[in-house]
Parts: structure tokens; sequence; C-alpha cells
């Protein structure tokens, strides 16, 4: 991995280019046989699980070192942190404005999508207004980032102590390719997922108005969390939750719009923008796109009811599925969405969304084709590959626990 990072790292510049991807899905077949070995194997030393944090602080800094790609996301978050330092909204301002050049830094002129205001949570803006406040930079996200790293980390293996299981799952977390590239690319999806992780932590231990807290936090840094609602229904007080709403519904005040909530470009991301979206796109062949966009948003609540009625909420993969559920229907799918499900991947009913956050970096791909002016849209082999891989691990897996009774069975009798 150490290798395979070393040389996708000095083609950063390049991504999707041959020269990054083949390196980088090295790394994730080597990710993949460090998996197998967790699973093997009960107990790490730990000076082995040290050793191993500490290699992978070393890929890490490798990327760390490099700058984000032009139109990265860390842009847009300079230019919505910046913006509400000067007294504007976010969401009103769109920055291809010919009117609003006065307002850029050279590190904001290559925003992504300029053409629409931001999509982004309340809660998300604040962070990026707070962000920008101590210093207005690129350096500024990476330190940030480079914390937020480390907390995961740290409360994991908290957790990891705390629940009896081997140390050693950290690194499920820590050795993933996509934690190390977005070490260089920055995205906001590491801040919601240690927000998630804290509220996860907080509900094994009946911290409840901190549980409904950190949960409503996350669902500020991005709604993908919404659909874990039923895993907290009467696990917190209605206290918890009122506190929690009241907290969510105050971070919007700085930008309410005549008394009503902005959502920015929340609707034209809904209508306009794709990317890696088998289920959507065939379901939008017969609905309209913010009806399907309900459903990715129902099949996340329909599987956390599911895991909250057969398997309760205590465990990480109640927390996975209903978000992987929802990513599935969803219109996006970048790689880096899948952030938000690395904290909780270390059940082996969670393999085939293992083998998914490793499936989907082919899709970077489409970066290179892009620059030599091919559409922006993943090839079908690329996602006849990606999903592909995650229906033959499933299909494994659900054979194997319907043979497995019958065995069980057969040597009884």
């Amino acid at each position: 991995m150490l290798v395979a990072l070393t040389m996708c790292s000095r083609e950063f510049s390049s991504p999707g280019a041959p020269s990054f991807i083949v390196p980088l899905a090295v790394a994730g077949f080597a990710y993949l046989l460090a998996i197998r070995e967790f699973f093997l194997t009960p107990v790490f030393p730990k000076r082995i699980v040290i050793a191993a944090l500490v290699l992978s602080a070393v890929w890490h800094c490798l990327f760390l070192r490099l700058p984000p790609g032009p139109d990265d996301d860390v842009h847009r978050y300079l230019w919505d942190g910046r913006v509400q330092r000067l007294g504007y909204s976010p969401y009103s301002l769109v920055p291809s404005d010919p009117a609003l050049s006065a307002l850029h830094t050279l590190e904001t002129r290559t925003l992504n999508n300029p053409d629409v205001p931001s999509p982004y949570p309340a809660g998300a803006q604040l962070f990026f207004r707070a962000v920008t406040a101590i210093h207005e930079s690129i350096l500024a996200f990476k330190v940030v980032l480079v914390v937020t790293n480390v907390a995961i980390v740290l409360v994991l293996l908290d957790l990891l102590r705390s629940s009896r299981e081997g140390a050693h799952w950290v690194l499920a977390y820590a050795w993933h390719p996509l934690v190390a590239t977005v070490a260089a690319s920055v995205h906001i999806d590491i801040v919601g997922a240690l927000l998630l992780l804290v509220s996860f932590a907080a509900l094994k231990r009946h911290w409840r108005a901190v549980a409904a807290l950190t949960w409503g936090l996350a669902v500020m840094v991005k709604v993908l969390p919404i659909v874990l609602l039923p895993l907290y229904w009467k696990r917190v007080r209605v206290r918890d939750a009122a506190l929690a709403a009241a907290v969510c519904g105050l971070l919007y005040v700085p930008f309410l719009q005549h008394g009503q909530i902005p959502i920015g470009s929340l609707g034209t991301y809904v209508q306009s923008f794709r990317f890696n979206d088998p289920v959507f796109a065939a379901l939008e062949r017969v609905a309209a796109p913010a009806l399907v966009a309900g459903v990715a948003v129902l099949a996340g609540i329909l599987t956390a009811i599911w895991f909250r009625r057969r398997s309760g909420t205590g465990r990480a993969d109640a927390f996975a599925w209903p978000m992987a559920a929802s990513l599935l229907c969803a219109p996006v799918v970048y790689p880096w969405y899948l952030l938000w499900l690395l904290p909780f991947l270390r059940s082996a009913s969670t393999l085939p969304i293992i083998i998914w956050t490793v499936s989907i970096l082919p899709t970077y791909y489409v970066w290179h084709l892009r620059t030599i002016g091919r559409p922006w849209v993943v090839p079908g082999w690329i996602m006849v590959l990606e999903y592909g891989l995650v229906a033959v691990a499933a299909t494994i897996i659900g054979l194997r626990r319907l043979t497995q009774p019958a065995m069980s069975q057969c040597s009884s009798d």
C-alpha cells in the first residue's frame, strides 16, 4: 500500500489517468487483503496496530503536501466561508456573476459549478466560515482535516476497546485509500463522519442528549444521515430531540430569507446533477427526479427500520447499511460520499459495502476522460465492475447464510 499510494500521489495532478488509477487499484486490492486478515485474526499485538497507524500517517503526508485539483470542492468551501465573512449569503450569490468578480481570490476562481449558489446545509456553511475566520486558505482546511482524521481514529479506538473488539479494526478506516486521497482534495464528508461516529458512540453509552445533538449536526453537514432517524426513535428522550431540533434551527437563523429557510442549489442538484447513478437513472425514466430522490431517502429509512426491528441499534452495521441503501439510489455517488460509511465497517455483514468502497475507485477515470474532451459520464464497463462486484459479494453472503442453517440442521440430525 505504501508503494502503491506513493506512486498514486505522484500522479495526483492527473486524477483518473492510468498512471493514477492503476496504483490506486493496487492499493485498493491490498486494502481488501488487509481486511481479510482482520477477519481471520481476532487480536493483533498493540505494537502492530501502532506501527500500522504510523505507516498510514506516512502515506497521508504524501497526499497532504499536494494541492487539490483546480475545481475540487474545497474551492467552494473557501468561497462560501469568504462571502459569509463579507456579509453575503452563499445561498443567494452565484459565483460566476461578473458583478462578483472582485470578491474572488486566486483560490476561489476555479470553484466547480460556478453558475449555481451553494447547496450545503447551514452546519457546513458555518463550518466554512469558522475555518476561513482562522485563516482563509486551503491549508487551513487541510489542518482541520488532519485534526478530524485523528479524532475519528481516537473515537474508533475507544469504541473498539469498550466493545472488546480488536483494535486493529481502526485500520479499516485509517488504511482506506479514499481517506488518503481526500487528504489532498479535502471533503467535508469527513467532518460529518466524525459527528455521526460521536453520535453512535454516545448512543452506546446512553448519552442521549449528545447522541441527538451530534446526529443533528451531522445532518446539518450533509443530509445523508437523516435516513438513520429510526435508529434514534425512542432511544433519545423528547427533550433531547427538541434540543437537537432547536440547535439545528438556530444554525439557519443567519441565512433566513424573508423568514424562509434557503436551500440554495439543492433543487438544481436533484434535477440536473448526475454521476455514477444507475439506479436513479433507471427510476428516472418512469418518475420525476424529485420523486426518485424521495425514493432514495425512503430506501435508507426502510433499511434503518428493518435493522431496528431485526438486530437492534447497537451494531455499527445498523448505521452503515441505511446510508449505503440511500446512496445506491442517489443521483450522484462520488467516491468520497462513501467516507460516511467507513467508520462503521467492521463486520462480515458489511463486506459488500467494504467492496463497494474499493470498487468505486475506478470512477476517477471520468476525470481523465474530461481532460480529453469526453462527456462527464461514467463508462458502462466501470459501473458493471463497480456494482457487479458488490452484487457478487452480496449474493455469496446471502447464499452462505441460507445454507449454514441447513447444514447445521443436517449435522444435528
